[in-house]
């Protein structure tokens, strides 16, 4: 699957089995297999001073870094059950347009290392970093650490 497919797909899954996702029109703009880009509009993230809600903000994020590592394992074609195990959020600046969040593999992380060791285990970490800007200033960051775990095959 290329990466422009791998987009529509990931796209698709999160609108299906995540409801949230729906009311918040989030999108997926961009892949590269380093980077994730996805996009809600503003209007059905807003808050009450019109500029984007912090929920809509730690959301995106959040869910960038999980797509992000959903992708480079469904590229390496593994399949896993990926989860947040912490995270850190910043909000340094209103939002008042779409929120774009883009997510790639923190300064001290691999994604590289990260699919090595779920194949070598069948479980890894991996430190992710995200954000939203705003008129080319950075308006929220995020921080966190996922975990991927070799999904269990159920016998019937």
């Amino acid at each position: 699957m290329n990466h422009t497919q791998r987009m529509h797909a990931l796209e698709a899954e999160i609108l299906t089995g995540i409801p949230l996702t729906r009311a918040m029109q989030l999108k997926v703009l961009s892949y590269d297999g380093e980077r994730l880009c996805l996009q809600a509009p503003l209007d059905p993230n807003i808050n009450d001073k019109g500029c984007a809600f912090g929920g809509s903000l730690a959301s995106a994020l959040t869910l960038c870094c999980w797509g992000l590592a959903r992708c480079v394992l469904q590229d390496a074609e593994l399949d896993a059950d990926i989860y947040v195990q912490d995270s850190s959020i910043e909000y340094l600046l209103p939002v008042w347009g779409n929120i774009v969040a883009c997510a790639q593999a923190s300064n001290d992380s691999s994604l590289a290392d990260f699919i090595a060791m779920f194949r070598a285990r069948g479980k890894a970490r991996l430190q992710l970093q995200a954000s939203v800007w705003e008129n080319h200033q950075e308006a929220a960051r995020l921080s966190a650490r996922f975990v991927a775990k070799s999904r269990v095959k159920e016998v019937k």
